[in-house]
C-alpha cells in the first residue's frame, strides 16, 4: 500500500485527512499544531514534524495550506517538498491559490522530474466533516486517475477540469459567484427590509424567478436568516478569495466592475469587525450601514 503524505490540518485539513484514514489510506501527516497530529495519530496516521522525512516516505504529498505565501514556502522553499521529493512524485496541492503560483510550482515540479496537481476544494468545512467535498482537479488524465481514489475518500464530487492549474481556475470563477452573491443578495434583502416587505412572503417570490440563487435558497435560511452566523466560511476568507479573484481577472485583463464592487463591500465589512462571521453575514453588516433591524425567518 502507497504512503500518501498530508500536510495541512487546518478547519478543512483535519477532516480530510480524517476520512483518508477511515477510508483506509496510509497517512503520514504534518502541521503546525500538534493537537491536530495527535488526533490523526488516533486514526493510525503517522506524524511528523519533519517534512523531509514525510516527503521521503510518501509516493503522493497532498498540502492543504492557508495561502500562496504558505505553499510557496512549503512546496518550494529551502528544506521543503521539492528539495526531497523522490523522482514521480506527485504533489496535489488543494489550497486555494493565485494561478500563477500553481503554474510556477508545475513548471518547477516537471523540471524536477515530478508531477503536479491542483485540487481546490469547493463547499464548505461542515461538507469536509461529512466527506462530502467537491474538488475541481487540474493535471494530466494519467495523474487524475492516480489520485481519484484519494479524493473520493475526502468528497463526494470530483470535476476534472483540464491540465494542471485548471482546477484553481475554475475555483476563481465559482467562488466569484458565490461570494458576490452574498453582497446582491444582502442589498436585496435590506432594500426589502426597508420597503416594510414581508421576508417570508418575499423570498415565496424570488424562489420563483429566476433572480434566485444558491446563496439565497440553499445557504441563507440555514445560516443568517436563521440567526447563525457561526462561520463555515468567513468574511475573511470570502475577501481574501476576492483579491484573488480581481488578481487574475486584472492578469488576464478581463474587466471585473462587480468583483471590484464586491471586495470594496467585503472590506468594509471587514473593518467593522464582521471578518470572523460567516459569509452570509454581509446582510447584518449592509442592514448596520443602512440603519436597520437584519431579517429573520420566524421560527417554527
Amino acid at each position: 500500500m502507497q504512503t500518501i503524505g498530508f500536510v495541512g490540518l487546518g478547519r478543512m485539513g483535519r477532516p480530510m485527512a480524517s476520512s483518508m484514514c477511515r477510508k483506509g489510506f496510509r497517512l503520514i501527516v504534518n502541521d503546525i499544531n500538534e493537537a491536530a497530529m495527535d488526533e490523526l495519530e488516533k486514526l493510525q496516521a503517522k506524524s511528523t514534524k519533519d517534512l523531509g522525512e514525510l516527503t521521503q516516505a510518501s509516493e503522493v504529498v497532498i498540502t492543504m495550506l492557508p495561502d500562496q505565501k504558505v505553499v510557496r514556502s512549503v512546496v518550494a522553499g529551502p528544506g521543503g517538498i521539492f528539495d526531497h521529493a523522490k523522482p514521480g512524485t506527485v504533489i496535489m496541492d488543494m489550497s486555494t491559490v493565485d494561478p500563477t503560483t500553481t503554474d510556477e510550482l508545475a513548471m518547477e515540479a516537471e523540471r524536477r522530474g515530478l508531477r503536479m496537481v491542483d485540487a481546490p476544494v469547493g463547499r464548505l468545512a461542515s461538507h469536509a466533516d461529512t466527506g462530502e467535498s467537491l474538488f475541481m482537479v487540474g493535471g494530466s488524465d494519467e495523474d487524475f486517475e492516480l489520485v481519484k481514489p484519494m479524493l473520493e475518500a475526502m468528497g463526494s464530487t470530483i470535476y476534472h477540469c483540464g491540465p494542471v492549474g485548471s482546477g484553481v481556475r475554475t475555483k476563481l470563477v465559482n467562488n466569484f459567484l458565490a461570494v458576490a452573491s452574498c453582497q446582491f443578495n444582502a442589498e436585496a434583502l435590506s432594500l426589502a427590509t426597508g420597503l416594510g416587505l414581508d421576508l417570508e412572503k418575499t423570498l415565496d417570490v424570488l424562489y420563483g424567478t429566476t433572480a434566485v440563487n444558491g446563496q439565497l435558497k440553499i445557504a441563507w435560511p440555514s445560516k443568517v436568516l436563521a440567526g447563525d452566523r457561526e462561520p463555515g466560511f468567513t468574511i475573511d476568507l470570502a475577501h481574501k478569495d476576492l483579491s484573488l479573484i480581481n488578481a487574475a481577472a486584472h492578469e488576464a485583463k478581463v474587466p471585473m466592475p462587480m468583483g471590484a464592487a464586491a471586495f470594496e463591500a467585503f472590506s468594509q465589512a471587514r473593518a467593522r469587525g464582521y471578518g470572523s462571521l460567516d459569509f452570509s453575514s454581509m446582510l447584518d453588516a449592509h442592514c448596520e450601514l443602512a440603519k436597520l433591524t437584519p431579517p429573520r425567518l420566524k421560527t417554527k
